[in-house]
């Protein structure tokens, strides 16, 4: 007997269902950065596999693609198809669009675009704007995203300009035009994407390495991209008045001229004792900048000794600053730590720094982000090492550039396997989008913690 009903009732219950679970889904602040970088990488590998993205019009494999996409996505740089040889100008393009959307961050360019079509900004839309740029309050959010899109169409077009007469002398005209603003974007971005390829693949900016305007040019954009979005607030509110500034950027601006300094004495005194003076200045400021995280280079790393190797491994893991273009663990989770080091070492009460003394939270989060970034480093060197059965210190420097989203490497790339290359993506991701941010998009908080548990003594050191 007819019942009114047909053979698609089912279904259409199931999905009337499922969509009611999507609807019920929390979507956090993590979660909605999650699934925006998820969304352009994989929009990215799709586009780099059409005919068009390549020089020879020919399909391009998708764990290339993928590894591709999710480089250039998390700002990396690590490539298993030269950029300049085998990309087309629709790849190159597809390439530094996701540079420049993921080093900025997809919610960032989310929130412009909302803002430019003139429709309010929700208070859910802010939050997940400070979740993306790690700022303090929700408060001035959508002016700082502004401030922060201006700042870096303003430096990346100077970036451009400075180096142009370089590369229009390089390339000729049009083509030293557009390599200038690629390289300008890669490096604000801290990708590392390079189109020397064509002097010789894998090269990276090595035939560069005694000009002074492209070394101190991509160096300063590699800075400004890497101290942070908050700091350049601080920076625009307050200038040279330091004293105005907030505890993390006056954390972030001590710790970087210590992380440069050191590093830029150490491979002045070792690495590049027999260049000339100034090719052994530059060669030496450019390489205590770019592991954190940018991933260009002017020197060829398997020449490095294992000391200037662990140097690299150690500077890559810290990356830069929190808010902002760079990756790696981040100058103030390292910082957070030290800090609260010496507080134990100096029997003080608590840890402070600038007259501020740093929460509890904050010491749990960095000590969090710090074991998480160095187990996943470790796990994908022994990986790597024995899959491939290359060397542990070349294994080491491919898993520090992927978790760290920097893009150096000792030249194994290309040769992986499709395992080896699948766990450089997740690290990358990992890398770019933050442990923290994936634990708290997989882990719903919970109602109770362990606040009330009793309190017992353990003995450490």
């Amino acid at each position: 007997m007819y019942t009114g009903e047909n053979k698609y009732t089912g279904d259409g219950r199931l999905i009337k269902r499922l969509l009611s679970k999507f609807k019920q889904w929390n979507f956090s602040s993590s979660r909605l950065i999650l699934l925006s970088f998820l969304f352009l990488i994989l929009v990215g590998s799709l586009l780099l596999m059409l005919p068009i993205s390549s020089r020879e019009r020919i399909f391009t494999p998708f764990p290339d693609a993928l590894f591709t996409a999710a480089s250039a996505s998390c700002v990396t740089g690590l490539v298993v198809r030269d950029t300049a040889t085998y990309w087309s100008l629709f790849g190159k393009l597809v390439i530094l669009a996701m540079i420049q959307i993921g080093g900025l961050g997809t919610m960032t360019l989310a929130i412009l675009f909302v803002k430019l079509s003139g429709r309010r900004i929700g208070l859910k839309g802010r939050a997940t704007m400070q979740s993306a740029i790690s700022a303090p309050h929700v408060g001035g959010i959508v002016k700082l995203t502004s401030f922060i899109v201006k700042v870096t169409i303003v430096v990346e077009s100077a970036g451009a300009c400075l180096m142009m007469p370089v590369f229009i002398k390089e390339f000729g005209r049009w083509k030293g035009f557009a390599v200038s603003f690629f390289h300008s974007i890669s490096a604000f971005c801290n990708a590392g994407f390079d189109l020397m390829g064509e002097r010789q693949p894998f090269s990276s900016m090595t035939a560069f390495q005694d000009n002074w305007t492209v070394n101190l040019t991509l160096t300063a954009l590699i800075l400004i991209g890497g101290i942070g979005f908050l700091t350049w607030d601080d920076i625009r509110n307050y200038r040279l008045r330091l004293r105005f500034y907030s505890t993390q950027s006056k954390i972030i601006l001590s710790a970087s001229v210590f992380l440069i300094g050191l590093p830029f004495l150490y491979f002045f005194f070792t690495e590049f004792r027999t260049l000339p003076s100034g090719e052994r200045f530059l060669s030496s400021l450019f390489h205590a900048v770019t592991p954190r995280t940018a991933g260009f280079n002017t020197a060829d790393f398997t020449e490095f000794s294992d000391g200037g190797i662990a140097v690299t491994i150690i500077l890559m893991l810290i990356g830069g600053a929190p808010g902002s273009t760079a990756g790696g663990m981040k100058i103030t989770t390292v910082s957070v730590m030290m800090i609260s080091m010496m507080s134990v070492f100096f029997r003080e009460k608590e840890a402070a720094a600038f007259h501020r003394r740093i929460s509890s939270d904050v010491l749990r989060s960095a000590n969090a982000v710090f074991w998480l970034d160095v187990i996943l480093f470790a796990v994908g060197s022994l990986s790597i090492c024995h899959l491939e059965g290359v060397p542990l210190r070349a294994a080491m420097f491919e898993s520090a550039s992927a978790v760290a989203t920097v893009g150096l490497t000792l030249g194994i790339t290309p040769q992986l396997g499709l395992l080896s290359k699948l766990m450089l993506t997740v690290m990358m991701f990992f890398g770019r989008v933050g442990g923290l941010t994936l634990i708290f998009a997989a882990v719903a908080p919970k109602k109770r913690g362990n606040a009330k548990y009793p309190a017992d003594t353990v003995t450490v050191g």
